[in-house]
């Protein structure tokens, strides 16, 4: 029997031969609240999966378990054999029909071995659903009986037409539809780890304040924009092209916000800086879906054991184990009423929302990040809807955040992405902070950790962890996890050695059990004997003792062995990292990054507001020079209230000074700021993307201007960033009109090489050690030395003690580098001679690649280098 396909209505047949059965008896939260979409089960008694209708096959995993079809009037029917059926990875399926591939009702599509899924699939039972977002809801089905391939067994209509009361009779929960006819744009995500959480929130709080209907698609999926847990399962990654849908008088300005936040690398958190490349770790296992990689353990003949893992933070830690063990907490499932429960969660959702808030204002930037995301979670409108539609039906408001929350985890592991199943432990986070706040108990937990605790546990969350006094923390071993997840993220802000992902032999670490954590060469060594206990704690007293002499020795001025002078200087973006660069002993700030004032707004600061920034960070550097880079925004750094021209390229279009000149007024009005700081002559200007004379005097002749209008008499220095190889090639016309160079390495590498440095695989390959970067920086060097110009570096090379001898060989003054690695790059400064720089940059230039010169100064800097192993 065909599809039955009516004006109002579509009718679907049954794939499978067995029983059918409601979606709430399927052993898969995900399935069973009808986050997908809704439907029904069958219960198979057949092995072949067939059509349920005529359409095309719009979706067919590798894993072959599953399949969506989308009809000829745009309904997508998702079929999913079994529960838990991913994790085979194929084994026991076999597809009939490939992507693109129009089918006829009841055509055969996918056989399956029963026998096997019976033994190892969670269950058999076999959703067949109305994919949320696609438009149609379900107005009819059949449940409850025995079904024959071809029997009908759903009836389905546009959203449109299915009227009040059949909606009501469905009502199991909201439906998510497309924005209404509107505006659309296709846009490439440039997002470095695609949509995971922090992104996804960012989106959501863009378009909170327009009016209308916002949606993202990708692919056959579509989420709301509004919503956080929505937009992380829709498992977009770095690359793929989304399609921003909006319907309303805001529809334009809702899509020009979320197409710069897309269109934004989001870099990874900065890792140490190490002479050489670290060797690929394992990927973390999952918990999720994940591939758990195989465990490493040797015993010693003194019974040491050694066990493996993925280095979350880098580092060295002797201590004792201290387990945490927390069990689920027990809630209980019935309500006391929809008003009561309903009150409660309200209760307890704004008391963890102040208490997050409370803690934002005190936390480093890399934690207010996270507590950002947890907030957007937070007031995520899926959440709290499903939570209230289980409250609805009669569950406490306790149980009903679990179930929600558990479902959206189902989800993103669903998603079969290694990113994403460590954005669970965000949720796991919420869904512990909001129970406690409903008065659950917590389980064992630790309040006061003994002396040089090496915490041993299964999982961390993030709230977990900042909860501990990280004094006596001395390091984290985790079975689970992975390397980019938020305890991981926070453990290295914190400079808390950490391995995750160590897998079950964790599980066997009793309390006080002496532990050697070496995160530097991935093992975790489990009662290693005094003997190495003794030598590794001499070891960390030695780099402590050097540590603090180099920091000590960092206060002074830097110079090399035989005299030479060489500023050090610090990038920063925020007060607490002026205040880490003074700590550390940075001379000065080589580069002010003024953008961040203008991301994550509405409206651009005003001139009071940029004036009293650079003087509160003027202050702080104590009269050290302040190097004001220029607002530099476009291409990875869009702002919404500054909708820049559509860009089949945005690398290459407006980016910094071009987009500084494109509103002249932004930029008058950060000069007039600039000039207003005092001390005068502090702070010095510094202009990026420049490509020709004509914008450094185009620049110049606004400065001259504003210093007129505020009545300031001392001129100002004005520099010069080379970032592209048209800057350099013309660095001697440019040294005629610019007080300094600075070179920004980063994007002179990319445009150098031909790679973007957002391109998750090429990343590898992009070392600003290659010769022909460093051809350029030489020659820029060689010109600035004919006008008698300071050139520095202020790009990440800058940071990286390998390539230090080799810029001062080529003729660099000046390096401004990260805070944390200022005593390091000052200790090793002060051992190299000019000599020994000039001879190992004259060979770095004949060589014919990347791997070649860094060799060369790992060698040189090789003094300076710790043992990266126990």
């Amino acid at each position: 029997m065909p599809a039955i396909e009516t004006l109002r209505t579509l009718v679907l047949v049954a794939p499978l031969a067995g029983w059918s059965t409601p979606l709430d008896e399927v052993p898969d939260p995900v399935f069973a609240g009808r986050m997908l979409g809704d439907g029904l089960a069958v219960d198979p008694t057949n092995a072949t999966l067939h059509a349920p209708c005529d359409g095309e096959i719009i979706a067919l995993p590798e894993s072959r378990h599953a399949v969506t079809l989308r009809a000829g009037a745009g309904a997508e029917i998702l079929m999913h054999i079994g529960i838990d059926t991913v994790g085979l990875a194929g084994e026991g399926f076999e597809a009939h029909v490939e992507v693109g591939q129009r089918v006829a009702a009841k055509q055969r599509l996918i056989s399956f071995d029963l026998d096997l899924l019976a033994r190892r699939a969670k269950s058999l039972l076999t959703p067949i659903l109305v994919m949320e977002g696609c438009g149609f809801t379900v107005v009819r089905s059949v449940e409850g009986r025995e079904v024959e391939v071809g029997d009908v067994i759903m009836e389905i209509a546009p959203l449109h037409e299915a009227s009040s009361g059949q909606s009501a009779v469905r009502g199991r929960g909201p439906v998510q539809a497309h924005a209404r006819a509107g505006e659309s744009r296709r846009v490439r995500v440039a997002l470095e780890h695609g949509i995971h959480a922090r992104p996804a929130a960012q989106i959501a709080a863009s378009v909170k304040e327009f009016a209308g209907e916002v949606s993202l698609a990708a692919g056959s999926r579509t989420a709301n924009a509004r919503s956080t847990v929505a937009l992380m399962k829709l498992g977009v990654r770095n690359g793929d092209e989304v399609e921003i849908r909006a319907a309303g008088a805001d529809a334009a300005r809702a899509i020009n916000a979320v197409a710069a936040l897309l269109s934004s690398a989001q870099p990874q958190a900065a890792s140490p800086p190490m002479l050489q490349r670290s060797r690929p770790t394992r990927p973390a296992p999952a918990r999720a879906g994940l591939s758990a990689p195989p465990e490493v353990s040797t015993a010693t003949p003194a019974g040491h054991t050694v066990l493996a893992g993925v280095i979350a933070s880098r580092g060295l830690a002797v201590g004792y184990a201290v387990p945490l063990i927390v069990c689920e907490m027990e809630i209980t499932q019935s309500g006391a009423g929809l008003r009561h429960e309903t009150t409660e969660l309200e209760r307890a959702r704004g008391e963890v929302t102040a208490r997050l808030k409370g803690a934002r204002a005190s936390a480093p930037d890399m934690a207010g990040e996270i507590i950002e995301a947890h907030l957007a979670m937070l007031e995520d409108p899926e959440l709290v809807e499903s939570a209230k539609a289980f409250i609805a039906a009669g569950a406490s408001a306790g149980y009903a955040w679990r179930q929600a929350i558990r479902g959206s985890i189902e989800a993103l592991r669903a998603l079969d992405d290694p990113r994403m199943a460590e954005r669970v432990d965000d949720l796991l986070d919420l869904e512990r902070q909001v129970l406690l706040a409903l008065g659950g108990d917590p389980g064992r937990t630790i309040q006061e950790l003994p002396p040089d605790a090496i915490l041993v546990a299964e999982e961390l969350l993030p709230s977990q962890l900042v909860a501990l006094d990280a004094t006596r923390l001395a390091g984290i071993c985790l079975a689970a996890g992975g390397a980019t997840s938020h305890v991981s993220i926070l453990a290295a802000a914190m400079g808390i050695p950490a391995l995750v992902a160590i897998g079950p032999g964790i599980r066997q670490i009793v309390a006080r059990t002496p532990l050697l954590l070496d995160a530097e060469g991935g093992m975790l060594h489990v009662d290693p004997g005094a003997e190495r206990i003794t030598a590794a704690r001499r070891q960390l007293e030695l780099r402590a003792a050097r540590r603090a002499a180099e920091r000590e020795a960092a206060q002074r001025d830097c110079y090399t062995a035989d005299g030479e002078r060489i500023e050090v200087f610090a990038n920063i973006g925020s007060l607490a990292e002026a205040q880490a660069a003074v700590r550390n002993g940075a001379e000065g700030c080589g580069l002010l990054r003024t953008e961040l004032l203008f991301l994550e707004r509405e409206t651009p600061p005003s001139e009071a507001e940029q004036h009293a920034e650079y003087q509160r960070l003027a202050e702080a550097l104590a009269g050290r020079p302040m190097t004001v880079r220029t607002l530099d925004i476009g291409g990875d750094k869009p702002i919404p209230y500054l909708p820049l021209p559509p860009e089949e390229n945005p690398a290459l279009g407006l980016r910094g000074v071009r987009t500084s000149l494109w509103r002249p007024d932004l930029l008058r009005q950060q000069l007039r700021a600039i000039l207003g700081v005092r001390p005068y002559g502090q702070c010095r200007i510094l202009l990026p993307m420049i490509t020709d004379v004509a914008e450094i005097r185009s620049v110049r002749a606004m400065v001259e201007e504003a210093r007129n209008e505020i009545g300031r008499r001392e001129p100002i220095e004005v520099g010069v960033m080379i970032e592209t190889p048209a800057s350099a090639l013309i660095a001697d016309s440019i040294a005629a009109e610019a007080d300094f160079f600075s070179v920004g390495t980063n994007d002179l590498t990319q445009y150098t090489l031909a790679m973007d440095r957002g391109h998750s695989e090429l990343a590898a390959r992009l070392d600003a050690l290659h010769p022909a970067v460093l051809r350029l920086v030489a020659r820029t060097a060689e010109a600035a030395q004919a006008r008698k110009r300071r050139v520095a570096v202020c790009g990440g090379l800058a940071s990286d003690l390998a390539a230090a001898p080799i810029l001062i060989g080529l003729g660099v003054h000046e390096l401004s580098a990260l805070p944390s690695v200022i005593p390091q790059l000052k200790a090793l400064i002060g051992k190299l001679t000019l000599e020994e720089c000039a001879n190992v940059a004259q060979q770095a230039l004949e060589q014919g690649c990347a791997e070649a010169v860094r060799a060369l100064g790992v060698r040189l800097a090789a003094r300076a280098n710790e043992p990266q192993s126990v």
